[in-house]
């Protein structure tokens, strides 16, 4: 007689990540980098980074501080100062970032290049895990912890990697701030 026994395993269920949705800071912070373009003066330098003290050197303009201000507040301040300076009438001044690098998120623990990284628009946790070299062979992938400030209180959460990249919960976007650790596997 032929006995068939069928074995169930236990099979766990990935729970999404509950954490507050990201707060999107587009504000300029020290060591951001942006583009300014005066339309029609293209000889001016057009790159810009932000010094340690909040500032940066315009031409015809000088020192402007701009730390916490948005891209189109700069680009309203550097028009409003040239108008007042005389030197343009009306000009048309264009602002975009090229690298909030004062925006940052950190990864530490079993990753091939633990530390800091620049925070890019739509960075989620599976993309700074892969700009961090990608899990070390010993990391613990169902056991990733995320710590999140939000309105003063920070949080913590515990991210099953691989639930993520077998798609069965979705990515996590990050926001500056954010700290990422890989903690390794208990043999």
């Amino acid at each position: 007689m032929v006995s068939l026994t069928v074995l169930v395993a236990c099979h766990r269920v990935a729970v999404p990540v509950s954490l507050p949705p990201p707060v999107e800071v587009t504000s300029i912070g020290v060591g951001d980098v942006f583009v300014l373009h005066i339309v029609g003066e293209d000889k001016l330098p057009t790159e810009f980074t932000v010094a340690p003290d909040g500032t940066v050197d315009i031409p015809y303009v000088h020192r402007l501080k701009v730390m916490g201000l948005e891209p189109q507040e700069i680009s309203e301040l550097v028009r409003t100062k040239l108008m007042a300076a005389e030197v343009l009438t009306d000009p048309s001044v264009v602002v975009n970032v090229k690298a909030y690098n004062s925006k940052r998120v950190v990864v530490t623990g079993e990753v091939k290049t633990a530390g800091a990284m620049a925070l890019e628009p739509g960075m989620t946790l599976v993309r700074a895990i892969s700009e961090a070299g990608g899990l070390s062979p010993v990391a613990r992938s169902n056991g990733l912890v995320l710590r999140r400030t939000s309105q003063g209180k920070t949080r913590a959460v515990v991210i099953d990697y691989d639930a993520i990249t077998n798609n069965e919960i979705p990515d996590v976007p990050l926001q500056a701030g954010d700290t990422i650790h890989v903690p390794p596997r208990i043999f």
